[in-house]
Formats: structure tokens, sequence, C-alpha cells
């Protein structure tokens, strides 16, 4: 029963990275592109090679463009200067704080048309287009501390087991 309970109380400790915010915000209207995408969460972001976002267009064209940055718990890729009016999803994967990726997406709209161009499917494909961010731009370095979290659940969990069945056991001698 003390297992379960002091178990039930790490959970959140090893939750997922939620989106917390977005520039732009989720749902908002702007009436000029932004000059980059920005995602924050509640954890740190893992910089790794899998961390990627992806702007798509009203047309289906790709507007983001360059290298990804990651800095604690904010990632963040540069747009290509937008173009038509219209609904813009924003879709993204990252490395979560606990090592599993995160996936999601979002939805600003461009009310007024821009001069862009989007991507050619070959740049938006480009190893560049979803690198990480170099090492001094990431926090994330070392073990992460739900490995230290659960490591130290388990062991009080032994240790509880072990006092638990050794504790009671007392011979009475006549």
């Amino acid at each position: 029963m003390t297992v379960v309970a002091v178990l039930g109380t790490a959970t959140p400790a090893l939750a997922h990275n939620v989106l917390i915010s977005s520039d732009p915000a989720n749902g908002s209207s702007v009436a000029a592109g932004p000059q980059k995408i920005s995602l924050t969460f509640d954890q740190y972001v893992q910089g790794a090679d899998v961390n990627q976002i992806a702007v798509t267009g009203p047309g289906g064209g790709q507007w983001a463009e360059g290298p990804i940055s990651v800095v604690n718990n904010v990632i963040s890729a540069p747009l290509r200067p937008l173009g038509p009016a219209g609904k813009y999803t924003v879709g993204y994967r990252v490395l979560s704080a606990d090592g599993h990726p995160v996936t999601g997406e979002l939805t600003f709209t461009l009310t007024a048309a821009g001069t862009g161009t989007p991507a050619t499917v070959d740049a938006a494909r480009s190893p560049g287009s979803a690198s990480s961010a170099s090492p001094q731009q990431s926090s994330s370095t070392g073990v992460p501390i739900w490995v230290w979290i659960a490591g130290a659940v388990v062991l009080l969990a032994i240790g509880l087991t072990v006092a638990l069945r050794s504790g009671g056991k007392v011979e009475e001698k006549n």
C-alpha cells in the first residue's frame, strides 16, 4: 500500500512536456507575418535532431526555414516572409524533458497578404531546416531529472518493503 502511494505521487514528475504558449498565439489573427515561430513549454526541451517545427500556409506551401533554436523550454524557428492571407498551421515535434517525443499543432490567421513565396520542397526538407540548436543554445545537458527521481522512488520502495517485512517478525522464547 505504501509503495503504491509513493509511486502514485511521482507520476507528475514523469509527465510529458505541455505547450503553454506560442508566438503568434494559437487561434490569433495577425496583420503582418512574424519573422519566427516560438513555442514555450512547461519544462525544458532537450536539444535533439528530432525537434521540428513546420509551418504550412493556405496553399500547402512550407514557410519555416532555417535552423531550429532550443533555449531551456522555448523552441523557435525562423520563417520566410509570409504570402497569401489565410490560415497557417504550425506543426511541432519536440523531445520532452522525460525523453519522449511530444507532437501537436496550432493555427494562426494572416489577415493581410504578404509578398513572400513558400520554400521549395527540397529547401523545406533540407537537413538545416529541422536541425537542433548548437550546444551553446541548449541548456539541457546531462541526465534528465526524471531519471534521478525514478531512481530515488525505486530505492525508497525497496527500503520500505525490506523494513516492513523484517520489522514485524519477533519471536518469543519461554
